[in-house]
């Protein structure tokens, strides 16, 4: 006997899971959009900085170089991690859908066509899945490269303390 047939519940198993994964893959959505807006906003500010007309240091107008080239790399890689989101919000739509057809081929007793409904929802979760993993890869992989940035800004901030400190004459020597 069918399982989907002798237990009501299995249907909403089909379904339940595709919605939460559709919630997760929401709220990866948002983060990551927030995300987003913060690292064009910061392109944007160096952007500016770099292109105005005041007088920098050239180790600063280097360290702001490097620090626009890691930003629009950050953009891409948000850019990515939020299209990957974005199927995923998709397929487990799609996946749910196809679940709810399912159920109803298996109460009208089709077995081909349930069959086929079955491995599309199935394709439609796996895709699904693979898209919040994917997401989730590149926010690691983004994460890593802003912990890089501000290594790079502290160590810069730091040695000019440091040669600060060294220019400077304590009182009594």
């Amino acid at each position: 006997m069918d399982p989907l047939v002798t237990n009501p519940f299995a249907v909403l198993t089909f379904i339940a899971a595709p919605a939460i994964l559709t919630n997760a893959s929401s709220v990866m959505a948002l983060g990551t959009s927030n995300r987003f807006a913060r690292a064009i906003d910061r392109s944007r500010a160096l952007s500016a900085e770099l292109g105005s007309q005041q007088a920098m240091p050239e180790a600063l107008q280097r360290l702001r170089l490097k620090q626009l080239r890691y930003a629009g790399r950050r953009v891409l890689l948000l850019v990515r991690a939020l299209s990957a989101f974005y199927v995923s919000l998709g397929a487990f739509a799609a996946a749910s859908l196809t679940s709810l057809v399912g159920a109803a081929l298996v109460l009208g007793h089709l077995e081909v066509p349930r069959v086929v409904v079955m491995l599309v929802a199935f394709t439609c979760g796996v895709v699904g899945v693979g898209g919040l993993v994917t997401g989730s890869v590149l926010l690691v992989w983004e994460s890593r490269l802003t912990i890089a940035i501000l290594r790079e800004e502290t160590a810069f901030v730091v040695e000019g303390l440091h040669l600060g400190e060294e220019g400077q004459t304590a009182p009594g020597r």
